[in-house]
């Protein structure tokens, strides 16, 4: 399949402008965003992953551990950086998801 779609995108993409395009892909927990992006780099595109960046924000030594640490405390450790399960029960908890995703997306 993906030799297939690959014929395809290519000639989309011979048709295409000289500018490159950017394509956004959201959605909810299981929905294949994974497999979709795993299929895009199959294919040549580059993509960014922005779950990957958060990953790495909240990995021991993050970037992202202490500020979370100090809005939801005892949602890290040293170990293992951010506890998403522990950082999930603190947001419910507070129902603080905004002050996460100021932390999360600065301006």
């Amino acid at each position: 399949k993906i030799t297939l779609y690959r014929k395809q995108l290519n000639a989309i993409m011979a048709n295409a402008s000289a500018r490159p395009f950017v394509l956004g892909l959201t959605g909810g927990m299981a929905m294949g965003k994974s497999a979709a992006t795993a299929w895009w780099r199959a294919l040549g595109f580059r993509v960014f992953d922005a779950d990957e960046c958060v990953h790495k924000l909240y990995a021991s030594g993050g970037a992202a551990v202490e500020p979370v640490e100090r809005a939801f405390p005892g949602s890290t450790s040293v170990e293992s950086g951010v506890d998403r399960s522990k950082l999930s029960v603190a947001v419910a908890a507070t129902e603080r998801e905004a002050a996460l995703k100021t932390l999360e997306q600065p301006e």
